[in-house]
């Protein structure tokens, strides 16, 4: 950087990053509330519409985080109707989540998000294609480091 120490926030890199999710957030907000969802309910049900009847360690591992984290989440899911958890029958220790038939149309009602995030981005979806995959990229850097 330039010998300042302690680097000025708006020179962060975690900072700005931050600040971004935060302000990508508020966009998310207005469509999530209208349909009863939170932030990282909307996460769980992307992992099941992109692979339904997953193991709550499996949603875990797919949206980074702890299982103890996901329980939670379906669990208040399920009483609002969108998932619902099973046993496996052939292995009761393992809990399975998929979607009914709500949880799959919610999906046709998230679909304004990604085009109003790619509108007040003011970039094209190449452009956004290849900043999600350059913040990928520093991600698996700093996952590997």
């Amino acid at each position: 950087m330039d010998g300042v120490w302690p680097i000025p926030l708006d020179k962060q890199l975690g900072f700005s990053l931050y600040r971004a999710f935060m302000a990508i957030s508020r966009v998310y907000r207005p469509f999530l509330e209208e349909i009863g969802l939170t932030y990282p309910q909307y996460l769980v049900l992307s992992a099941l519409w992109e692979e339904d009847y997953q193991t709550i360690s499996g949603i875990a591992a797919r949206l980074d985080l702890e299982p103890s984290t996901i329980t939670p989440l379906v669990k208040r899911m399920e009483l609002a109707g969108h998932v619902v958890r099973q046993r496996n029958p052939f292995d009761e220790r393992q809990l399975r989540v998929f979607l009914t038939d709500r949880g799959r149309a919610i999906r046709a009602e998230t679909k304004g998000i990604a085009d109003t995030l790619c509108a007040k981005s003011g970039m094209t979806a190449d452009e956004l294609v290849d900043l999600n995959a350059k913040v990928k990229s520093l991600r698996d850097a700093f996952r590997s480091a």
